[in-house]
């Protein structure tokens, strides 16, 4: 295509500003629509995918609660107490599970304890674990490590610090590891100081945490055999419902409570609530993708339509045209070539327009999105797609062009 033909199909454009510039405004808002809407769910997902941060998506809390129902001459209204045995008893009847780790917790899940330090005193969370917990909730160490296979066999006085009891007990720039803590009139030596790897509510709440072998929490603070709940994780392509279904009637059977009891324990499977939340997202992505090729359509239409009504004000020049020797397919591939323009230019300031606002977004929402950006190939095959249809909202125009008889097109007015 020469410049004499650009130059023509853009003056044909320009001869109507109005009626180009409302026809283009069409495919630049379905475009730009389509742009935003995507990335804004892409930042929305991101953030939420953050909070979640460290925490394995394939995790299952298990927890003893009351009973609800009687169960071979027991009454209901037991409370049921996780003990060392239920370790082995799960370990061994469970199959499919990839880490496991029993937990305790001074004054439960939302309670703390004071810790204190050379006259320094803060409430923080104090958790008895063992090593497979790192691989449950990951963590990024600052200094030192996490509690090993040693500190729990030969029940050791150690303790891993967050970063909240770093900054409440200690001067900025000293050395933590090494140094001691006192928690409930007994002293821990500090091997590590970890930071959370996500953000959110959960990831606060770890930041105050000191975790201390599992065997040490049971001796120090006279636990006896006692276990305050499981979090367990199963290998990748396995069911977190069936093996939360199993652990469930392991525990069920060896505590002597009604299999269809389900009061009796409580438990959170972070699988099944993260594969909610994919699918949640999943939909939204549909729902923008059909909204905005829906957008997208209308804006094609409209490109048809003034095609049309330019094809019929131009109805003595095509004439003349075709008077002149101009080919049927000269004539077509001219009317393709201005829808296929207006299209792309109309669509690419949609796209570049869209990324901008992501930006402007992005920055206004702070925290709320998090790297509201889409992807490019989307946008891209999107862009592509909409050229392809300018062109194919050209070819009626174009046909109709083409049927016009030279005579009568010539007397035309």
């Amino acid at each position: 295509m020469n410049i004499d033909t650009w130059q023509e199909i853009f003056a044909t454009l320009r001869s109507n500003k109005l009626r180009t510039f409302l026809t283009a405004l069409g495919v630049f808002w379905g475009i730009f629509m389509l742009v935003v809407m995507l990335g804004a769910g892409q930042g929305l997902e991101n953030n939420v995918k953050k909070d979640m941060g460290g925490f394995s998506t394939n995790a299952i809390y298990v927890w003893g609660q009351r009973t609800s129902m009687p169960h071979e001459g027991l009454q209901p209204g037991r409370y049921v107490q996780f003990e060392n045995d239920d370790i082995e008893m799960i370990r061994q009847n469970v199959p499919d599970i990839e880490y496991f780790a029993p937990r305790l917790q001074l004054g439960g899940w939302r309670g703390g304890d004071n810790v204190n330090r050379k006259g320094k005193t803060g409430d923080f969370n104090v958790n008895g674990d063992v090593p497979d917990f790192q691989h449950i909730q990951t963590m990024e160490f600052d200094k030192g490590r996490f509690i090993n296979e040693l500190d729990i066999r030969d029940s050791r006085k150690v303790c891993v610090i967050g970063p909240r009891i770093y900054e409440t007990l200690y001067e900025r720039g000293e050395e933590p590891i090494g140094s001691h803590l006192k928690i409930k009139g007994v002293y821990f030596t500090v091997v590590g100081l970890f930071k959370p790897s996500g953000t959110g509510h959960r990831n606060e709440r770890l930041a105050a945490t000191i975790f201390i072998p599992f065997s040490t929490f049971q001796s120090a603070f006279n636990q006896g055999n006692r276990v305050n709940w499981f979090a367990i994780t199963v290998p990748e392509g396995k069911s977190t419902d069936k093996v939360e279904d199993e652990v469930r009637a392991v525990l069920s059977k060896r505590h002597k409570i009604n299999p269809n009891d389900k009061h009796a324990f409580g438990s959170f499977n972070m699988g099944k609530k993260f594969g909610e939340i994919s699918m949640i997202f999943v939909a939204i992505k549909l729902l923008v993708l059909v909204v905005g090729l829906l957008t997208l359509l209308a804006g094609i239409l409209g490109v048809s339509n003034i095609m049309l009504i330019i094809i019929k004000e131009r109805t003595k020049e095509i004439g003349i045209k075709k008077a002149v020797g101009a080919t049927p397919w000269s004539i077509t591939s001219q009317i393709i070539q201005e829808s296929t323009a207006l299209t792309a230019v109309a669509g690419y300031c949609g796209l570049t327009a869209g990324v901008i606002a992501l930006e402007v977004l992005s920055k206004a929402a702070g925290d709320q999105l998090l790297n509201p950006q889409v992807d490019m190939k989307i946008a891209l095959y999107a862009t592509a797609i909409l050229i392809v249809c300018g062109a194919l909202a050209g070819l009626i125009p174009a046909r109709n062009a083409v049927r016009v008889n030279t005579v009568e097109a010539l007397r035309a007015e």
